[in-house]
């Protein structure tokens, strides 16, 4: 509890810029009215994470020297004097790592992922960390008992693609492709595959497609082994004329250019892999316009979708152990970051302070 840490301070991750992240004693967070502080019994890697570590910061999301992760899962350690009564000391949640203001142009218009003031909470890598109210009132969540702290800390990445269907209108029965398989990838062809839709996935290694076949894809390929694989999905959708819905799942120019090659006339593809700043895609106008295709790009999770997701979770429609293929200390997450930024294949790690 509070009294064992180190007179008010804790072990956390640091990031000071482009692959140089710490591990130091700190302050432990100080609690607005309104916050909570909760103990970190989980958290997770992820490809964002991961990006940011590379880069060294991220425009909306993180600028360092910042604390650091935002994928997590724990106890309610400490709560300000003017948090609702009904969240109490020791309960179990699931805090979101963003919160909508509720008051702008776009989420008046119901968009409040694309929120002008969306408050985004870092700090997942430690042993406690602060919660702000906005996300104790809107976007933290009570863990069902039935449901672990590794389970649960997946709701965050998971509500985004639970958006990302949503928005994608993908049906049963249609046939989707999803390309890239890394976790984001997987978990797209687990829920899609779950929910009675024919996935071909597309990966970048064996690993990759071995994964894809478990969560339920009818078909994988690996890229390395395709000369074409426009033409090879296209092969196995109805008469050859592509698929219903597309999910890109890479963020690279060549990605974004097969997603609207292998997507038949009428259908959508969802871009929901964003490309490296000052990439440039080319598109043919005319399959855009006399195919009547949808392209649209999914960005992050509300509220709703961060709701659905711990509820896919309490179903069983996903599960940590089908992701996440290894568990560290919090002191060994810098290698971590050296090991995932060679690509070796792993999913997700959990990271326990």
């Amino acid at each position: 509890m509070r009294e064992a840490s180190d007179n008010g301070h804790m072990t956390a991750a640091v990031l000071y810029g482009s692959e140089d992240v710490k591990i130091e004693r700190v302050d432990i967070p100080r609690l607005q009215e309104d916050d909570v502080l909760v103990r970190v019994h989980v958290a997770l890697t992820c490809g964002t994470d991961l990006k940011v570590w590379k880069q060294g910061f991220h425009a909306r999301m993180i600028q360092p020297p910042a604390l650091f992760g935002h994928e997590l899962s724990g106890v309610i350690e400490e709560k300000g004097s003017a948090v609702n009564g009904n969240i109490r000391k020791g309960m179990r949640v699931v805090p979101s790592n963003s919160a909508p203001c509720n008051q702008c142009f776009f989420c008046r218009k119901g968009q409040p992922n694309l929120c002008e003031d969306l408050l985004f909470n870092n700090g997942a890598y430690a042993e406690y960390i602060r919660i702000p109210g906005r996300i104790v009132r809107q976007n933290m969540l009570e863990i069902p008992e039935s449901v672990s702290f590794l389970d649960a800390a997946m709701v965050e990445p998971l509500a985004c693609v639970l958006r990302g269907v949503h928005e994608t209108g993908i049906q049963p029965g249609d046939t989707a492709v999803v390309i890239g398989c890394g976790p984001i990838g997987l978990k797209f062809i687990r829920i899609l595959s779950t929910r009675q839709v024919r996935v071909i996935a597309i990966g970048k290694r064996a690993s990759q497609v071995k994964a894809a076949e478990r969560l339920g894809a009818v078909a994988a390929f690996d890229v390395a082994e395709l000369e074409d694989p426009v033409t090879r999905v296209r092969q196995l959708t109805e008469g050859g004329y592509g698929a219903d819905a597309v999910i890109e799942a890479v963020g690279q120019p060549v990605t974004w250019q097969w997603a609207l090659r292998t997507v038949r006339k009428g259908g959508t593809v969802n871009l929901f892999g964003g490309c490296p700043r000052g990439s440039e895609v080319k598109i043919d106008p005319a399959a855009l316009h006399y195919s009547e295709v949808t392209i649209l790009s999914s960005f992050h999770h509300t509220p709703r979708f961060i709701r659905e997701a711990l509820d896919a979770i309490l179903r069983g429609e996903i599960r940590a152990q089908d992701f996440i293929t290894g568990e560290v200390p919090l002191v060994e997450l810098p290698s971590v970051f050296r090991h995932m930024k060679n690509r070796n294949g792993e999913l997700k790690t959990a990271v326990i302070p």
